[in-house]
This record gives structure tokens, C-alpha cells and sequence, in this order.
């Protein structure tokens, strides 16, 4: 009786920590958002020595509120100098999956933003910009798209550069909203 009580024991304490790991793991993703503002290249963080675009660093805000773990730029300096392959701005498909692979990452976040400038507000010194972007959630385990997203923003503002940075804010901030939909409909915390 002795014997089958502390094996019961020691079965419900083996299962009340693998649920407390299973709800302490947090979905991994990597975003990779190529973003050219108005008039500017397109520009990329594993490509060179920059940092997360504004549309990455909104994602960033929000996905991390959401308890969910955004492998930064420090986290894959090391993948990425020792391959090559990943310094280029237009990466594909597959080398965001071997990527996200190499980094232990459960999704990855690939797309394009592009912001642009309209005309001029009536009556003000002040133009209007217009951003948009489309990215695909990608499950790295199977390489299988998950989601294909789209987002916009706007906003009028008197310099057409930070213009575009605010209206690829909010195209951002749309964003946002869609890949916590996809990832919690996918299973992640």
C-alpha cells in the first residue's frame, strides 16, 4: 500500500511540474520586416549593423505585453556572422526557416514594409503618408505558413520622413493585433 501511495505521489508531482514547465514556455519568434521609409533604402537588421526597424520595434511592444519571446538582434549576431547567407536585405522563405531553425524559434515573421507620401493637406503645410505591410507567420517545426497577414497606417505630418515612420508605427500596431491572433490560435501563450 506504502509502495503504490508514494508512486501515486510521485506521478502527481510529475505532473503538476511538467504543466507548470509546459505554462512557463514561451512561443519564440523572429522578425524579419524589411522596412523603406519614404525616399529611404530598404533596410534590414541582418543585413547589416542596424538596429530593429520601427515596424519590428512596435511589434516588439506589443508581442512581449502579450507574453509571448522576440529573439532580438543580440540574440542571432552569432547565426548570422557565421552564415553568411542571411546578410542579405530580401531573405527567402527558406533561409528565414533554417534561421529560425539554427535559433531554436517556433515562428518566424517574415515580410515588407513600405511607407509612402501622399499629397499635401488642404489648407496646411502638411502631407499625408501611408504605410503598408505584408508579412507571412511561418511555423519553423514544419516550414507551413500559418497566417498571411496585411496592415496599414497613415498619418499627415509636416516632415514626410517622420511621417512615415508614425503611419509605419501604426500599420504596425495593426499588425500586432493579427499575428497575437494567429499565435494564440496556433497554441502559444
Amino acid at each position: 500500500m506504502k509502495k503504490i501511495l508514494f508512486i501515486l505521489f510521485v506521478l502527481f508531482f510529475s505532473l503538476v511540474f511538467a504543466v507548470s514547465y509546459a505554462r512557463d514556455t514561451k512561443t519564440k519568434v523572429i522578425l524579419l520586416i524589411t522596412e523603406q521609409n519614404i525616399e529611404g533604402p530598404q533596410r534590414a537588421w541582418w543585413a547589416s549593423e542596424i538596429d530593429l526597424s520601427a515596424t519590428e520595434a512596435t511589434l516588439l511592444k506589443k508581442l512581449l505585453e502579450q507574453g509571448f519571446e522576440v529573439l532580438e538582434p543580440p540574440n542571432l549576431t552569432k547565426i548570422i556572422k557565421q552564415n553568411r547567407a542571411f546578410r542579405i536585405v530580401n531573405l527567402s522563405e527558406e533561409k528565414s526557416i533554417r534561421l529560425g531553425n539554427l535559433s531554436k524559434a517556433d515562428h518566424v515573421l517574415l515580410g515588407k514594409a513600405i511607407a509612402s507620401s501622399g499629397g499635401n493637406v488642404p489648407q496646411s503645410n502638411m502631407r499625408s503618408c501611408f504605410a503598408n505591410i505584408t508579412a507571412k507567420l511561418i511555423r519553423v517545426k514544419d516550414g507551413r505558413v500559418i497566417a498571411y497577414l496585411e496592415a496599414s497606417g497613415n498619418t499627415a505630418h509636416m516632415d514626410v520622413i517622420t511621417g512615415g515612420k508614425e503611419a509605419l508605427m501604426n500599420a504596425a500596431e495593426d499588425l500586432a493585433t493579427k499575428i497575437i491572433e494567429a499565435l494564440k490560435k496556433e497554441g502559444g501563450k
